[in-house]
């Protein structure tokens, strides 16, 4: 009796796959391939007193301006500020990563259990805050975590699309340090992300080096927002991804201040005096 099943490397070009082919594209389709709604560029000052961040408040969907209200500066614990460019959905994975630090998840439910109506699930504390010491996780330690998931998540081929500054207070002097997508870290007394990388970034070293050696030592505050306002002004008019809509946060040993979103005023009728 003649079988009429086909060799395997029939079935295959007849279109069939094979279970290991079958689990790879499966496995490979949960992957990111690209960011879809993205923030630009994030600044980072030091200053006399702590370090100053920025982002403007806008996330597009590719090249359309799409939502205008989106906050990029998160802070963590009572003395870390983490600010984001890149993808906004992983963005919002690597917050729910950050919170477990300071707070555990809620408790799983059995599936049989009944729904219990209009009843939070109140969030309980990690044994780091249960304890009560009047210690918390450092800014420096947010940083070296952040930095190991980037790059684990980056080796597994598998990136959280995002660059991120992390800022805070450390052993009482200002922390402010970067990492991406693909693991790379560094600290620097002024930082940014996507386009201020390029734009800002000279704006920034321009002013600390015109203070001397350690400039972001002799820095004020008012001077250190004056600079960031300039700078988020330059961005919106370079960059076709920014929004002239954003917020400033500060990190002190007084703790973390993000900011109501603000406008920088600016002028379009190509008369005006001012010069970047």
């Amino acid at each position: 009796m003649l079988s009429t099943r086909m060799p395997p490397s029939l079935s295959t070009r007849a279109g069939a796959q094979s279970p290991a082919t079958t689990r790879s594209s499966r496995a490979c389709s949960t992957l990111s391939r690209q960011p879809i709604v993205t923030g630009t560029s994030v600044l980072g000052l030091k200053y006399k007193d702590g370090v100053m961040l920025a982002a403007d408040n806008l996330a597009s969907y590719g090249s359309l301006a799409r939502f205008k209200d989106i906050r990029r500066l998160h802070a963590v614990g009572s003395n870390t500020l983490v600010g984001a460019s890149g993808d906004m959905a992983d963005f919002q994975q690597v917050k729910r990563m950050l919170e477990n630090l300071v707070f555990a998840p809620p408790p799983l439910r059995s599936p049989s259990a009944r729904p219990r109506l209009m009843r939070c699930t109140p969030r309980r504390r990690t044994e780091e805050s249960i304890l009560d010491d009047g210690h918390e996780l450092s800014t420096a330690q947010v940083y070296e975590y952040l930095s190991n998931v980037m790059y684990a998540r980056r080796s597994k081929f598998d990136p959280l699309w995002n660059a991120m500054l992390v800022a805070g207070m450390d052993k009482d002097e200002p922390f402010l340090a970067y990492v991406d997508l693909l693991g790379v870290t560094y600290t620097a007394p002024s930082l940014a992300t996507g386009f201020g990388n390029h734009l800002a970034i000279p704006l920034l070293r321009r002013e600390l080096e015109a203070l001397g050696p350690d400039g972001e030592k002799k820095l004020e505050e008012k001077d250190a927002r004056r600079i960031i306002e300039n700078a988020m002004k330059v961005l919106f008019y370079r960059d076709a991804r920014s929004l002239n809509k954003f917020q400033i946060a500060t990190v002190t040993k007084g703790g973390v201040t993000i900011g109501e979103p603000q406008q920088a005023e600016t002028h379009w009728d190509g008369n005006s005096d001012e010069t970047y």
